[in-house]
C-alpha cells in the first residue's frame, strides 16, 4: 500500500466524495468508485461514498417500498468496503432532502463532511431542479471552494437492467452485470420440513422484504455460514409438488452438512441458475430430479 500524506483542514481529513444510491454496487458503480480511488490519491484526499437509505426515486414519485432492491443496505455497506471506499456516509432521503437546491446539498456536503472535490457520474442530477447540470455544479463548487470533477462514461450498466434479468431468470448476464454473484443472505428459519423426509434437508431463508428475489428455481450456490464456506443447492419458488400453496419460499440444501442452524444467519453467492421450477407427477421423480440437480451442481461448482 502507498502511502500518502493526506490534505487536512485544521487538523481534519478533507474528502473527495460520489453520491448516489449504489444499489447493487455493480460494474457501472465501481468504474466510478475507482476514478474516485485514483484522484484521491493523487488529490491526497481521503475517498467518500454518500448514500441513501431509501431509493430516492420512492420518496420523490411516492413509490411504495417493494422487494425490488438488488442489496439490502447492510450488504451494500459491505460491498462498497470491499471496493475499497474507506469511509460512507448514509442520508435518510427525506422529502426537506430531496427539496433542496443543488447549492444547498453542496453547502452541506462543504460544510457537514468536508469535500473538497466532488465527482459526479456521468448522466448523475442532483438538487430539486433537476434542469441543473454539471456546469451549474462547477459554478457551485467554485464558490464553495469545492472542485467538481466529472467521472469517464462507463458502458452502460444499470440497476434497472439487472434487476429484469435476475426477475426473467438471466443469472449469468445479471452475475456479469454485477461483477460478482448475486447475494441473498438473512437468518434460518422454520420451514416445511419435509426436506427431511426425502434425503434433502433444507434451510428455509429469511431475507429482509425489500430485496429482490431472482425467478423460481434451483440454483448453484456458496454457502458461508460464521466462518465456514460450503457447497449447496438453492430452490425458490412454490413447491408445487408438494402442494405447499402459493407461498414462495427460499430453501437451501448445504452439501456434506448436517447440523442444527436454526436462527443462524446464511450467506448465499448465486453462482448459475440450473433449471426453473417444475412440476413432478410424484414425489419419487421430484427425489430423482434432486439427485441429477445435485450432481450437477456438484460439478459447476468443483
Amino acid at each position: 500500500m502507498i502511502n500518502v500524506q493526506r490534505s487536512t483542514v485544521n487538523g481534519q481529513v478533507s474528502f473527495i466524495a460520489t453520491i448516489g444510491f449504489f444499489d447493487g454496487v455493480h460494474l457501472g458503480h465501481r468504474h466510478l468508485i475507482n476514478q474516485v480511488l485514483q484522484m484521491a490519491h493523487d488529490r491526497r484526499l481521503e475517498p467518500l461514498a454518500i448514500t441513501f437509505v431509501q431509493r430516492p426515486r420512492q420518496v420523490i414519485h411516492h413509490e411504495a417500498a417493494r422487494n425490488c432492491l438488488l442489496t439490502t443496505l447492510d450488504e451494500k455497506l459491505h460491498l462498497l468496503k470491499e471496493v475499497g471506499v474507506s469511509r460512507c456516509e448514509v442520508m435518510e432521503f427525506t422529502p426537506e432532502l430531496a427539496s433542496m437546491t443543488a447549492r444547498e446539498f453542496m453547502q452541506k456536503l462543504h460544510d457537514q463532511y468536508r469535500v473538497k472535490a466532488l465527482v459526479i457520474g456521468y448522466d448523475h442530477r442532483f438538487g430539486h431542479n433537476r434542469s441543473e447540470g454539471f456546469d451549474d455544479y462547477v459554478s457551485y463548487g467554485n464558490d464553495l471552494d469545492i472542485e467538481v470533477i466529472q467521472a469517464n462514461q462507463f458502458p452502460a450498466v444499470s440497476s434497472s437492467r439487472i434487476r429484469e434479468l435476475l426477475l426473467c431468470g438471466d443469472l449469468k448476464v445479471a452475475n456479469q452485470c454485477l461483477g460478482y454473484d448475486y447475494l441473498l443472505q438473512g437468518r434460518v428459519v422454520n420451514g416445511f420440513h419435509v426436506g427431511h423426509t426425502i434425503g434433502y434437508p433444507t434451510a428455509n431463508l429469511e431475507v429482509q422484504a425489500e430485496k429482490l428475489i431472482p425467478a423460481n428455481g434451483v440454483y448453484a450456490v456458496r454457502v458461508e455460514l460464521g466462518e465456514g464456506h460450503y457447497q449447496g443447492m438453492l430452490n425458490i419458488g412454490t413447491r408445487p409438488t408438494l402442494a405447499n400453496g402459493d407461498e414462495r419460499s427460499i430453501e437451501v440444501h448445504i452439501f456434506d452438512f448436517d447440523e442444527n442452524i436454526y436462527n443462524k444467519k446464511l450467506r448465499l453467492s448465486l453462482v448459475k441458475r440450473m433449471r426453473g421450477e417444475v412440476k413432478f407427477a410424484n414425489t419419487e421423480q421430484l427425489v430423482l430430479q434432486l439427485k441429477q440437480d445435485e450432481a450437477d451442481i456438484r460439478s459447476v461448482l468443483a
